[in-house]
């Protein structure tokens, strides 16, 4: 199935498709409020999408609750640093809002944090390896690695194009290497503009995980964003991963909340977790 399509309505950008089934508002401009609330249902309503999912800032919030919308995960100090983010959805068909896997999500969740009350935080590099950004070189390499690791994914990650052409834009790929193979990899996909970075595109290859190794490229990730003036981090993580959600709780990240069947990842349909951290 071709990815989804990324492109601009009005001044705000949005993600949609049948491989997510669903439209994702992922920038909102505010001079599009209201106007782009119409725009999106009728673009659901046209392509016969079974949910519509967004990230907007607390101030708008009113415009879209009053259309049907859930609050399903907030993050404090989202924009800027100063005003709080939601995650909103609205379920255009009743079998979407409904988890089939959510008491295996419920525990993964409690799973989290008992090890995040166990503390540990974030591991060392282990010997013998190299953890460094990618480059353009890389991305070849990349795009097999990720095709490799997952059936279907959000965004078009196995195409090396698209890797360098978000690498030359707003998203920064770090990876573990041994002997020059990729082991594991991770992005950090920026927005300058309100100072957060989405800590996203985990993948580590089956023979090595339970090394720590997404810890470990989450806890370099944090300082190279820090040191650029990044405020907040997050994530939206598969809900059903132990590997991913125990990562965040032990490197310190809060939990935002859940979104029901949002994301076509391994090949279905899954609920995501919101994690959150300050890097002041």
């Amino acid at each position: 199935m071709a990815p989804d399509r990324i492109e601009r309505l009005g001044n705000s950008l949005i993600q949609h498709g049948k491989n997510n089934d669903r439209i994702y508002l992922m920038k909102l401009k505010d001079a599009d409020v209201p106007r782009v609330i119409e725009g999106i249902e009728t673009l659901a309503e046209e392509n016969a999408y079974s949910k519509i999912f967004a990230k907007i800032p607390v101030r708008v919030s009113e415009d879209f609750l009053e259309a049907a919308y859930e609050i399903e995960a907030s993050v404090p100090n989202f924009f800027g640093g100063r005003e709080d983010g939601l995650f909103i959805g609205k379920y255009l068909a009743e079998w979407r809002r409904e988890d089939e896997a959510e008491a295996a999500a419920d525990q993964v969740l409690h799973a989290a944090f008992a090890k995040a009350e166990d503390g540990g935080g974030c591991q060392p590099l282990p010997a013998h390896s190299e953890l460094r950004e990618m480059t353009v070189a890389d991305t070849q390499a990349m795009a097999a690695f990720y095709s490799e690791v997952f059936d279907t994914y959000p965004f078009p990650i196995f195409d090396p194009a698209y890797l360098e052409e978000t690498m030359a834009s707003h998203i920064r790929y770090f990876g573990v290497l041994s002997g020059g193979t990729i082991r594991a990899l991770a992005a950090s996909e920026t927005d300058p503009s309100q100072k957060h970075v989405e800590m996203t595109d985990f993948a580590t290859m089956p023979p090595e995980r339970g090394k720590g190794l997404a810890a470990m490229l989450l806890g370099h990730m944090e300082g190279a964003m820090s040191d650029e003036g990044f405020l907040t981090a997050y994530t939206i993580a598969r809900a059903e991963s132990y590997g991913m959600n125990i990562a965040f709780a032990k490197c310190g990240y809060a939990f935002g909340g859940r979104l029901t069947n949002n994301t076509n990842i391994g090949g279905r349909l899954e609920s995501m977790n919101v994690w959150f951290k300050s890097l002041v």
